[in-house]
């Protein structure tokens, strides 16, 4: 059950941390106004994906401090484990974690805790991190809904992936209409994990800090066959930020739409 539960969880967070860059990333230097009327189906898909290159192109580094935590609940036993972790990523692709505290059973901490640090670390490959993009080579977009919110998060969008992965997840996206950044993904894996697991779903959220659209808290749920549930949730906070001008289409997605002229 352990190894269900590391399979579930790395899935979700190797998923969850290869979309960051398209959501947390750098806002346009000048950003353009929201549209007055909303905007088609297409047209939010572009400005996502075109924004989204241009924003990570733009990201040189920063830092960050994680909080891990895991619990599972059952009919035999109740476990909790939690870590603590320093991130420091640097632009296109190197992620280093520092431990700084860790807490609960080493099985929790070792084969789920400690597993996830490392396959996040070997997801920032382009090869693996390309294939979990939001973009319509791995997703279809539909059911567009503009509901005006105050905080711009303005466009709902259901997304499917193009192919059943357990990496990847089905559900719906928040997309701010200023930045056309991701505030929010509610889903649940697209492919069962693990015979082990029964159901599941993840709620990813972010805050914009300056310019920028970081990870504030992931939150996965997962029921086990044999009963009980298992709750993993990150916390994000006290990022330092390095940014400057475009570097070229590091993270490009295939095919996609020629960058907007700068003005």
């Amino acid at each position: 059950m352990i190894h269900s539960f590391r399979t579930y969880f790395s899935g979700i967070i190797l998923a969850g941390s290869l979309l960051l860059p398209s959501g947390r990333s750098l806002a346009r230097t000048a950003p353009a106004m929201a549209p007055a009327v909303p905007l088609t189906l297409n047209q939010v898909v572009d400005r996502l994906i075109a924004e989204n290159i241009q924003r990570s192109n733009m990201l040189q580094g920063y830092q960050s401090r994680r909080t891990y935590t895991v619990e599972y609940k059952g009919f035999f036993c109740d476990l909790h484990a939690a870590m603590v972790a320093d991130l420091q990523y640097t632009a296109p692709d190197t992620k280093k974690f520092t431990i700084v505290s860790e807490s609960g059973p080493r099985l929790l901490v070792n084969h789920i805790l400690e597993k996830l640090v490392r396959v996040e670390t070997e997801s920032q490959v382009w090869k693996n991190r390309k294939a979990l993009l939001p973009n319509r080579q791995n997703y279809n977009f539909f059911n567009l809904v503009y509901q005006p919110a105050s905080n711009g998060c303005s466009y709902i969008l259901s997304v499917d992936p193009v192919v059943p992965n357990k990496l990847l997840y089905r559900g719906r996206i928040w997309v701010n209409d200023h930045d056309f950044a991701i505030c929010r993904i509610e889903g649940y894996p697209s492919r069962t994990p693990s015979f082990w697991i029964t159901s599941g779903n993840l709620v990813h959220t972010y805050s914009k800090i300056g310019q920028f659209w970081f990870s504030k808290e992931d939150k996965s749920v997962s029921t086990m066959r044999l009963g009980g549930t298992a709750t993993l949730t990150i916390e994000y906070g006290d990022y330092k930020i390095q940014s400057g001008p475009p570097q070229g289409d590091i993270v490009a997605p295939l095919n996609a739409p020629p960058r907007p002229p700068k003005k």
